[in-house]
């Protein structure tokens, strides 16, 4: 989804890697290289991939379970980071709901089940109410818990690194990827999100060679 849809939606280039390049995907056209690198949490040995998603968005609960399938063939040198966006003030609830479920160790059970209750269940999950009702509906989670933690200034923290690094990236819309604090690729530079994922294959490819020549 474009960033400029949202609104209706709730009522200068360096060497192209040599990877992508052989893989038929070049800069500009299939991928973005961004002309300030993005700041990155992986360690130094680790190439990170950025997952940029908004749980209302119809096109990113399509594009998850594609995302999960490629997640879990990951290599053991790609650190996945999701990064929930913030393009208007009232994204931030749902921005602290994935973090609050992330610092509780609840992501891999309950972030399928937020897209879940959204698209398929048609509840409304955009303000701090309605997330703290559909918490206390969860028998997996300690819900006063999660309510303590989701406003604590480690979430403002969380939150507010997270719409940083969406800004660093320039994101256009999503669902999106970041490689390595150095490339954008969404549904519109890549064509679709299968094809994107493709891509970002290829730049993980072409940054593990970077790495390898030191």
């Amino acid at each position: 989804m474009k960033r400029r849809d949202f609104s209706i939606a709730v009522a200068s280039c360096s060497a192209v890697p040599v990877m992508a390049q052989n893989s038929g995907f070049q800069v500009g056209r299939d991928y973005i290289e961004l002309n300030k690198r993005a700041n990155t949490e992986a360690l130094s040995h680790k190439i990170e991939v950025v997952d940029f998603f908004w749980y209302s968005c119809p096109h990113c609960n399509a594009f998850e379970p594609l995302l999960e399938s490629w997640i879990a063939k990951l290599p053991l040198d790609v650190h996945l980071r999701r990064a929930p966006v913030q393009f208007r003030d009232d994204f931030e609830p749902q921005q602290r709901l994935y973090f609050t479920l992330e610092s509780m160790g609840k992501i891999n059970e309950l972030h399928g089940r937020v897209f879940e209750a959204i698209h398929q269940q048609r509840r409304r999950l955009t303000t701090e109410a309605q997330i703290f009702a559909w918490i206390d509906t969860r028998p997996e989670i300690d819900a006063e818990r999660f309510k303590q933690m989701y406003n604590s200034f480690t979430m403002a923290a969380k939150v507010k690194k997270a719409t940083l690094v969406q800004n660093e990236y320039a994101l256009g819309g999503v669902p999106a990827l970041g490689v390595a604090g150095k490339y954008y690729v969404d549904g519109t530079t890549a064509q679709n999100m299968q094809r994107a994922l493709q891509i970002v294959d290829a730049l993980v490819q072409s940054e593990r060679q970077l790495k390898l020549r030191g």
